[in-house]
């Protein structure tokens, strides 16, 4: 979907597809028909946009294979589809039975992150519509924490420094967005401002998570001001809300409902705790005697199971910040709850027409936040 901002620019506000398991063209095809040409339906929209999720051996296919490229971008056009950014952070299987610690491999101290990030780059310069202005590709803040040493700080430094060369040898616009993470190198806005300081922010700046940001108890008005002072661009939003437990000893039962085996829920509170998972967090003498923060996408119009809430108002705020001022701050915006399908059991969608809804409900969540700024709607409204 496009919304205006006051100032004129144009906003894509789209939902990614990471949440879907297909891993191959043919199984992306149809995961579009199964789920995106019904949200769009939903939704009332003329065009929907995508923040698609291409694994690492199919985005390699396309890039070697323009006439695939086209093939894919008619497919697009004939649902009612249009692409303007791309989710390079997991590698692939990314909806695999165990992801956790996974998900950080191959790493930007590797080659193939390069080579992974720059096919998506390629492909995306095909898929654009002809009137964007840019795309987008986010990717991974560099590693995860551990290992880490001067070797590795400087392989990621080479590798931006290439990442922006090739970059720039593209035929039409796409930048590529760090997305800070707990557990990363940059966990925070303000180490984002460190790893970016001497890059090229023509082509490389932020993909600003914010279930990421309210994990890390960051305020939004001074993580957006430290980009914004910086000259970091937030290249890319990604609209996501966290878990919120405010009296985890109270909650536990209620906890372990979310304590699941695929992905990582880094757990993080206002007084020094640091959990790489929720099952660790759980387990730690003492961590429940101040509220949680928990890195776990859930459905932004849907309450969690009760006495838990969300960091919406964390999501409300930095939306204020980033696109309610007198010039939009950035101009991709994209939906991303990935968890839909390891939810608690009754929270769980029972079916892919169910899923389908669900996404459509966050679209609708979604788009009301940028309109409730002074966005319009430039095409698909419902009547």
């Amino acid at each position: 979907m496009r919304l205006r901002h006051p100032d004129g620019q144009v906003v894509h506000l789209s939902y990614c597809t990471n949440v879907h398991a297909a891993e191959d063209l043919a199984g992306i095809l149809e995961q579009l028909d199964t789920y995106a040409v019904p949200i769009r339906e939903r939704l009332g929209a003329d065009v929907l946009g995508l923040g698609l999720w291409l694994a690492a051996p199919v985005a390699a296919g396309l890039a070697s294979d323009g006439a695939a490229r086209q093939r894919l971008r008619s497919a697009l056009t004939a649902r009612g589809l249009e692409v303007v950014t791309l989710n390079g952070f997991p590698y692939q299987s990314f909806q695999a039975p165990v992801v956790k610690y996974a998900v950080y491999q191959p790493d930007w101290t590797t080659p193939q992150r390069l080579a992974y990030t720059m096919d998506l780059a390629k492909i995306l310069t095909d898929l654009l519509p002809a009137d964007a202005v840019r795309g987008s590709v986010s990717t991974l803040p560099l590693a995860w924490r551990d290992p880490w040493d001067a070797a590795r700080a400087s392989a990621c430094r080479r590798a931006l420094d290439e990442l922006a060369r090739q970059l720039h040898q593209l035929p039409r616009p796409v930048r590529v967005a760090f997305e800070p993470e707990p557990g990363c190198i940059v966990e925070t806005t303000a180490e984002a401002v460190a790893l970016l300081g001497e890059a090229d922010t023509d082509v490389l700046g932020v993909c600003l998570d914010l279930a990421h940001l309210a994990c890390a108890w960051e305020e939004p008005a001074e993580a957006v001001g430290r980009l914004r002072e910086a000259g970091i661009p937030i290249v890319k939003t990604q609209i996501s809300a966290a878990l919120v437990s405010e009296d985890p000893h109270r909650d536990a039962v209620v906890l372990s409902q979310y304590a699941e085996r695929r992905f990582l829920h880094q757990t993080r509170g206002p007084h020094g705790l640091s959990a790489d998972d929720l099952d660790e967090a759980l387990c730690t003498p003492g961590a429940d005697e101040q509220p949680w923060r928990i890195h776990y996408h859930v459905p932004l119009h849907q309450p969690p199971v009760p006495p838990l809430r969300t960091t919406v108002g964390v999501l409300a705020d930095a939306l204020r910040e980033i696109a309610g001022g007198d010039t939009a701050l950035c101009d991709h915006f994209d939906v991303e709850t990935y968890t839909w399908n390891v939810l608690p059991p009754a929270s769980r969608p029972d079916g892919p027409a169910e899923l389908a809804n669900g996404i459509a409900s966050e679209l609708f969540f979604a788009r009301a936040q940028l309109t409730a700024l002074g966005l319009a709607v430039t095409q698909g409204v419902p009547s």
